[in-house]
């Protein structure tokens, strides 16, 4: 069978559908299908990702055929629209986008009235006898090429028309005439001599260069940026969409716009968008005009938007979820060039499904999988406190673009945004104007403020996106980049002066106002509910303080599956005692040392047990090496020797003794307490005397959990058991509480002890994964320094993901599978779950739940991830 290239769109018949995303793209799908369901879309075609992957392929050579395709999809074109491709009397011009199957706002490449030249352009103005309308086309066609297809500098073209703006003494494109955009295009001319490219004249030339150019769009260094960052894998490529061009720069009866079917930054069933008159659809994106909202074109043009308001309702109904749409108004007729679901904040995501369950367009189920859980961690972030809002300097105020608070450090560009955060630096990315290229920057900034542009901007829709709070269009400011300088409210602000943004009322603020905790309650609420309807795994959270178990509890967490007690002992007295244990020379200062510290770890286990009542509270003995609880610095290790009445040499030779050329693989977790059974003895007695206090006090068990870390043979276990054991039975008999059961289980941690799970599991009543070490020893990375190459590594497709980031399904994974299906081999009532940070990472989470764990644990603030994570796993089970 001959592959098809080419799959055409208009009112002589339509060959695509919604259903055929992957092939011709989302933009391509969604035209055919705005075409198949009667709403007025510009005929064209589409040719498909098949030919993007075969250009690739083919070392960037179009394949054989596909010409001959375009030029029949052309002739039907052309028939349809009674009009002729580079015909001197009648010139059909065209638009020529890409449009992959994922959408990728703003990321690839678009070209515009394509089939101009000297001659086409005259013929285009004898027809439409609009002059300026006919220039304008022209000067942004060549514009629009010489920067996407031939690679001149956009800046060099805005110098251009600055020229001529300015020679004439106006502010705005639209106040240019026929004859200054005359003087525009020889400009424009002169520009591509100084680059020394060719304008081509013949549009056939012009189309084969500008299918070519979005193809290699796709590999554009901002396009595969955007697919790492928003994790897009496994596409063959973009489609193409070549479609007959309609006009919004004809003069005031015509215009150009995009909106939403709902509020983006909200999810409130409100029509949002905004539009411009005389413009073509760039200028509304790229946020060089300010636009009007969409309600003003209803006293505009009642009819236009009449018609969108019904178009809306067609396209919900249609589609059943929020959709983003452009279009056109050519001499006051509507004309739609796209739709697409719609990128959206967690906050409107999460309502827009709940309401249309409300509505009855979708079910519960649906509802669940339209909510991305990643974007869950924008509701769960800090808001900016509203006492302190009242007495705050208030800079200026823009455009609401994307919701949530940014407290950071200003700086001006992508590259500088960059460096700041991976020195640990919270940054504002601050620009006139974002573009695709700034695409790094605006991610690694916490908030982005923009001089120009409204809420369908690039910065707007790339920040939702991202969920990153942004302010757009603060008209009032100005941004220097030569000096480094912003300007606003008659004060200056340099580059690292702090300034915070509110997302959700566009208010810009000077300084660092204070921020407060989320809440979970109204939608956010109910989607949870439905969540835990439909999941399989349970969600604990990895929580080591009184504290952090609440806010656990208040997310939703089924029990805390990880307290780590070494961080208990670095507050206050604490590090004192556990310092004087370090240092002591006999097993009788060490336990004296030891007693002092009971008390403080028995009410820190007394504050977690009663926040978690008759959850399960798994507790890890002591897990890092001690030297990471002595000082290095000269001043510090003096105070200690003053502290304890060690002598300052005794000090800096114990100190020197610690000191492992890998700690990370030397004396700690169990091996510790093999050492010194003492510290064993005090953790487990503070342990079960706490479960006892407790559970007295509540009138209900608790349920505690012991857990040995980092046991790679069962012998290792079972020498601690034997300690556990005997203090247990010690305290339950002084406190006359025989019948509470404190369980022993392990972190499986250490391959060996995966693949001897089924010898660990006789001692062990439950399993726990510590995937963060346990990667770490399979894959040989240090997680303190893989980081410099492991970025490198995803880049080039070595490991699709970092492996600290997401589970290694194919390593790491497969040991967890060995462990698991050994550890109920000997014990079939084996509770095995995770409390790597790994636990709240979306695809990890959907593994753990393929392969049966129990359940997964991770921080307080991102079990509402793992608890819509866990019910997306199990419902696309259901499917398959």
């Amino acid at each position: 069978m001959i592959a098809k290239y080419v799959y055409y769109f208009g009112k002589s018949g339509t060959e695509g559908s919604k259903e055929m995303r992957s092939l011709l793209g989302g933009k391509g799908a969604n035209l055919a299908e705005m075409t198949s369901i009667g709403l007025p879309v510009p005929a064209g075609f589409t040719i498909t990702t098949e030919v993007c992957g075969l250009y690739y392929k083919n070392e960037k050579k179009l394949p054989e055929g596909l010409m001959t395709e375009v030029a029949a999809g052309l002739t039907r074109l052309e028939t349809e629209m009674g009009m002729s491709f580079g015909s001197a009397q009648d010139p059909l011009l065209v638009s020529v986008r890409s449009g992959a199957a994922a959408s990728m706002p703003g990321m690839m490449d678009t070209i515009l009235n394509l089939g101009l030249n000297d001659e086409t352009v005259e013929a285009l103005i004898k027809k439409t006898g609009n002059e300026r309308f006919g220039r304008d086309a022209y000067r942004r066609f060549m514009q629009m090429f010489g920067d996407v297809v031939l690679g001149i500098p956009h800046a060099d073209f805005e110098t251009a028309l600055e020229f001529v703006k300015h020679k004439k003494g106006v502010r705005l494109d639209t106040e240019l005439d026929a004859r200054d955009l005359k003087e525009v295009i020889e400009e424009y001319k002169k520009v591509y001599k100084k680059n020394g490219k060719e304008f081509p004249t013949k549009p056939m030339d012009q189309l084969i260069a500008a299918i070519t150019a979005v193809f290699g769009s796709w590999n554009s260094e901002r396009a595969i940026i955007y697919r790492r960052l928003n994790d897009i894998r496994g596409l063959l490529g973009t489609a193409v969409n070549v479609q007959s061009m309609v006009f919004g720069n004809m003069g005031d009866s015509s215009g150009t716009g995009v909106a939403f079917t709902r509020n983006p930054s909200t999810g409130e069933n409100l029509f949002y968008g905004e539009y411009l008159m005389n413009a073509q659809g760039e200028d509304v994106v790229a946020g060089i005009r300010t636009p009007l909202t969409i309600d003003t074109l209803a006293k505009q043009n009642p009819e236009v938007y009449k018609q969108l308001l019904e178009i809306r309702t067609i396209l919900e109904s249609h589609y059943k979820d929020m959709q983003d749409i452009e279009f056109t108004i050519q001499e006051g007729k509507l004309y739609m060039l796209q739709c697409r679901n719609g990128k959206r904040t967690a906050a409107a995501a999460v309502k827009i499904a709940v309401d249309m369950v409300t509505e009855g367009l979708i079910d519960e189920k649906t509802a669940i999988m339209r909510v991305e859980p990643k974007s869950l961690d924008q509701l769960l972030h800090k808001t900016l406190d509203p006492k302190a809002k009242k007495s705050a300097i208030l800079l200026t105020k823009g455009l609401p673009a994307s919701p949530g608070a940014a407290v950071g450090k200003i700086v001006f560009n992508a590259e500088e945004a960059a460096v700041e955060t991976d020195k640990g630096e919270k940054v504002i990315l601050v620009r006139v104007e974002t573009s695709p290229e700034d695409i790094e920057g605006m991610n690694a900034a916490v908030g982005i403020m923009t001089a120009r542009g409204g809420m369908t901007s690039h910065a707007a829709v790339v920040a939702r996106g991202m969920g990153k709070c942004c302010v757009a269009g603060c008209s009032e400011i100005v941004v220097d980049y030569r000096e480094q300088l912003l300007s606003v409210a008659g004060k200056k602000f340099k580059q690292g002066d702090y300034i915070t943004l509110d997302g959700s009322t566009g208010e810009v603020f000077e300084g660092k106002l204070p921020v407060v905790d989320p809440e979970l309650s109204g939608d956010f609420a109910t989607i949870m509910e439905w969540a835990d309807k439909y999941r399989k795994i349970g969600v604990r959270a990895n929580a080591d303080i009184p504290r952090d178990a609440l806010v656990a509890v208040k997310f939703g967490a089924e029990g805390i599956g990880l307290c780590r007690t070494e961080h208990m002992f670095f507050e206050g007295e604490r590090i004192k005692y556990m310092r004087e244990m370090i240092l002591a020379d006999t097993l009788e200062e060490r336990e004296k040392a030891l007693a002092q510290l009971l008390p403080y770890q028995k009410s820190d286990f007394v504050g977690l047990f009663e926040a978690m009542g008759e959850k399960p509270v798994i507790i890890r003995l002591l897990d890092p090496p001690l030297h990471e609880f002595v000082p290095q610095k000269e001043a510090e290790i003096k105070e200690i020797s003053d502290e304890t009445g060690v002598a300052y040499e005794s000090v800096l030779t114990k100190i020197a003794s610690l000191h492992e050329f890998n700690p990370m693989l030397g004396h700690r977790g169990c091996r510790l307490g093999i050492t010194y059974p003492e510290i064993t003895a005090m953790q487990t007695r503070a342990i079960v005397e706490a479960a006892c206090e407790v559970t007295k006090k509540i009138g209900k068990q608790v349920h505690a959990k012991i857990m040995v870390p980092l046991v790679g043979k069962v012998e290792e276990l079972k020498n601690q058991k034997v300690i556990i054991e005997k203090v247990t039975d010690e305290v339950l008999k002084e406190q006359n509480m025989k019948d509470l059961h404190i369980s022993i289980g392990t972190m499986i941690e250490v391959p060996r002890g995966a693949l001897t799970a089924d010898e660990v599991a006789r001692e062990a009543e439950f399993f726990s994964f510590g995937t963060n070490d346990l990667t770490q020893m399979t894959c040989g990375f240090s997680r303190d320094d893989a980081g410099k190459f492991l970025k490198e590594y995803v880049e080039k497709g070595i490991y699709e993901r970092d492996p600290f980031e997401a589970i290694d399904q194919s390593g790491v994974g497969l040991l967890m599978e060995i462990a698991l299906e050994k550890g109920k081999k000997t014990r079939p009532d084996l509770e095995v779950g995770i409390c790597g940070e790994h636990g709240g990472e979306p695809s990890s989470v959907e593994f753990c739940h393929r392969i049966h764990l129990n359940y997964v644990s991770c921080s307080p603030y991102r079990v509402p991830i793992a608890r819509l994570a866990a019910a997306q796993a199990a419902l696309r089970e259901e499917v398959k």
